[in-house]
């Protein structure tokens, strides 16, 4: 492209400018990482048991202990069932403390919680016994607002989505109705996911090579962050309708300078917008208290041809289609052992919130190291080695055995790390692959397979109720046959982000002083 490349070095590679962007985005990531997992701690499991009251209309002095007794079978293990009851009969109490109660069946008239319980998604929509898979299929309707957000919302306007995001947010802390409370859910986690995307593009078109996974990655330990938040908040608010409110709250921050964003430079003059790319990049450079030559701002010429980046334009070359293919398939594998992992932490045996809290903070130094490993290793060996071993890991937490907790959490986390520096690496790796005229169609493209496997992780949990091995055991395998896969993608450390389809590869390495920056 005519110049830009050479003005943003001028401008700096992360002044104070880029700096701002960076911190700007740490709202959104928060709010992100808030409402992916929010509902594992709406849906504790908490005792349970059914409704037997109608005893009482023959029994109405019978104690809890006895009517217990009479209308509820004991499991196995001495317990009374929580799924099952007597069925209900039309005896006087003398017959039925006589004869006693032998045929049973599913509770018929609903479930009975301890009375201390606060206020639950569990308990309020009664997401226990036959109804419990709901939480896991409400938790794939979640993954379903990011990928319609993906695939509908390219156009809508950053500050578009924020607001609308964030009216659904405190309706949904209101509504008392199940499903307006799915549909809301939906279009928070649909809306908030084409925030948080539009905001890691502007930032990384806008940084240089030498900072951009620095930037990328420290926008990313703000979602590691909030994952930590969300364990604090939900350890103190049990309510889940306070919780929702508590955790939407930052987002009306937005309002106050979503309107300042700017556009990235490098996308206004592949729209042939030249003037306005002149003007934010001398605000940038303004902002970085740099000052750029007016011959180089008059380097910058519209393209002889003006396009934009199409779906079709990723399958027309044989180079991108192979990074398109390969790039979608890393995110596909990478969300899905994430997600795999990171939707069980209820099921691993350990307390969930310090289990919660291990998981946020552990993501903080797999983010941070991913700056040393790309820079040692570059993006092809760390994108492949973090896939293959965050799935090794899963597939030796088959192995281990149920009254293990400890170690099976102790997995869990390191899988998680594997998983968590995987996913940072992706987004810088995406990012430096598309070209600028196809780099928010490939790397949406990417969320979008992304965003399928969120949808599908809840959903392959539930095959857990045949084997406790298989969910581990698929998400293990996937990330695998992913990581060598990435084997044949082309290298990009060191290089600058290529601006149209060209010959479609990465541009030259731009010199062995930006190069060992790395």
């Amino acid at each position: 492209m005519s110049g830009v490349g050479e003005i943003l070095k001028a401008v700096g590679d992360f002044g104070r400018f880029q700096k701002c962007l960076v911190l700007l985005s740490v709202i959104p990531c928060l709010s992100v990482a808030f409402h992916q997992f929010c509902q594992l701690f709406m849906v504790v499991e908490v005792p349970h048991r059914c409704d037997t009251s109608w005893i009482l209309a023959v029994g109405p002095n019978l104690t809890e202990e006895e009517q217990l007794n009479l209308t509820l079978p004991r499991g196995p293990n001495g317990h009374f069932e929580q799924c099952s009851m007597f069925s209900p009969v039309d005896w006087d109490l003398d017959s039925i403390l006589a004869y006693g109660l032998n045929h049973t069946e599913k509770c018929s008239s609903g479930w009975v919680y301890p009375s201390e319980q606060p206020p639950s998604l569990l308990t309020e929509f009664d997401l226990v016994c036959d109804r419990k898979d709901l939480n896991d299929i409400a938790q794939a309707i979640y993954m379903a607002g990011l990928l319609l957000g993906s695939m509908i919302f390219g156009p809508l306007k950053l500050w578009g989505a924020s607001v609308s995001s964030q009216c659904s947010e405190e309706g949904k802390g209101s509504t008392p109705e199940q499903e307006v409370s799915l549909i809301l859910t939906s279009r928070i986690i649909l809306l908030q996911g084409k925030t948080a995307v539009s905001f890691f593009l502007s930032a990384t078109e806008w940084i240089g090579v030498s900072s951009r996974p620095n930037a990328v990655l420290t926008s990313h330990c703000c979602f590691a962050i909030g994952q930590m938040i969300l364990a604090g908040l939900s350890y103190g608010i049990r309510n889940w309708r306070l919780l929702e409110i508590a955790g939407s709250a930052p987002m009306f921050a937005l309002f106050f300078y979503i309107w300042v964003l700017p556009e990235s430079a490098r996308w206004l003059v592949t729209k042939g917008r030249i003037e306005e790319a002149k003007k934010v990049l001398q605000k940038a450079a303004a902002t970085n208290k740099c000052s750029l030559p007016p011959e180089l701002l008059e380097q910058l010429k519209p393209e002889k041809e003006v396009r934009s980046g199409s779906f079709l334009d990723l399958f027309q070359k044989k180079h991108l289609l192979k990074v398109t293919l390969i790039m979608s398939c890393a995110w596909f594998v990478n969300s899905f052992v994430y997600y795999g992992l990171s939707l069980n932490v209820t099921n691993f045996g350990l307390d969930i919130y310090l289990t919660q809290l291990a998981f946020g903070a552990v993501e903080i130094p797999a983010r941070f190291a991913c700056i040393f490993t790309l820079q040692r290793f570059g993006r092809r060996k760390t994108q492949a080695v973090l896939l293959v071993l965050s799935g090794l890991v899963c597939l030796i937490i088959t192995g281990i055995p149920e009254d293990q907790p400890v170690a099976t959490t102790v997995l869990a986390t390191i899988g998680k790390f594997a998983a968590s520096a995987s996913f940072s690496t992706s987004y810088v790796y995406a990012a430096e692959l598309f070209p600028t005229v196809v780099r928010q169609t490939g790397v949406g493209l990417c969320s979008v397979s992304a965003r399928v496997a969120g949808i599908l992780a809840p959903l392959v949990r539930l095959l857990g109720q045949h084997h406790r091995a298989i969910p581990m055991a698929i998400f293990g395998s996937a990330p695998v046959l992913g990581g060598l896969l990435c084997i044949l993608l082309p290298e990009t450390c060191g290089t600058d982000l290529a601006d149209d389809t060209g010959d479609g590869h990465p541009p030259a390495q731009v010199g062995a002083g930006a190069a060992s920056a790395w």
